[in-house]
């Protein structure tokens, strides 16, 4: 038999939680002698030979103003062990404060890029910007992968999936941590 939902009217900013797909990110940066990581939960595959990502991060975040400057990034994976660490980078400016540091977090060498791989998270995608076109309108980037290492073990990493309003997704099942959040990045 067919299940058939009843449904209501959304809030067109919260299809969000609907529609994010992949897993939280920690995306570190490297400008001028310095070091950045911003929580990211929105990306997407766009091509695969060459391997191209599209982002959209905010103008406002001190990680895109590097990013854009430097013309590169790497996407780290991490794992739902450090979900708390992943909340705090994403409620911290890197304007201020060395997140490398602060969240005892591990800056390693990248073979392709001057950012640096967070050698806690279970892979990294270092990557270039290879598109800014979409930037000055919707702070959208591509990306093209220029090297990528990946943990051996395990197989398939609990990661998490931001679902809006402070709630994740590991494994198909909800994680709570609004209380962790600000106000405004819920």
């Amino acid at each position: 038999m067919k299940r058939v939902y009843r449904k209501t009217e959304m809030d067109l900013a919260g299809i969000r939680r609907l529609l994010e797909p992949g897993p939280i990110v920690l995306v570190s940066s490297h400008w001028q002698n310095h070091h950045n990581i911003s929580t990211m939960g929105w990306h997407c595959v766009m091509e695969f030979t060459p391997s191209l990502i599209g982002c959209m991060i905010t103008s406002a975040n001190h990680s895109y103003n590097m990013i854009e400057k430097s013309g590169e990034c790497v996407i780290n994976i991490p794992t739902a062990d450090m979900l708390d660490t992943i909340v705090g980078i994403g409620n911290t400016s890197g304007k201020r404060v060395n997140k490398f540091k602060k969240y005892g977090l591990t800056p390693g060498e990248a073979q392709t890029v001057s950012a640096p791989v967070i050698e806690e998270c279970y892979a990294h995608f270092e990557c270039r910007v290879a598109d800014r076109r979409m930037l000055a309108k919707y702070n959208f980037f591509i990306l093209e992968v220029t090297h990528a290492r990946c943990a051996l073990w395990p197989r398939f990493p609990k990661t998490v999936h931001y679902r809006g309003e402070g709630i994740f997704m590991e494994s198909g099942r909800n994680i709570a941590r609004p209380e962790k959040f600000r106000p405004q990045n819920l």
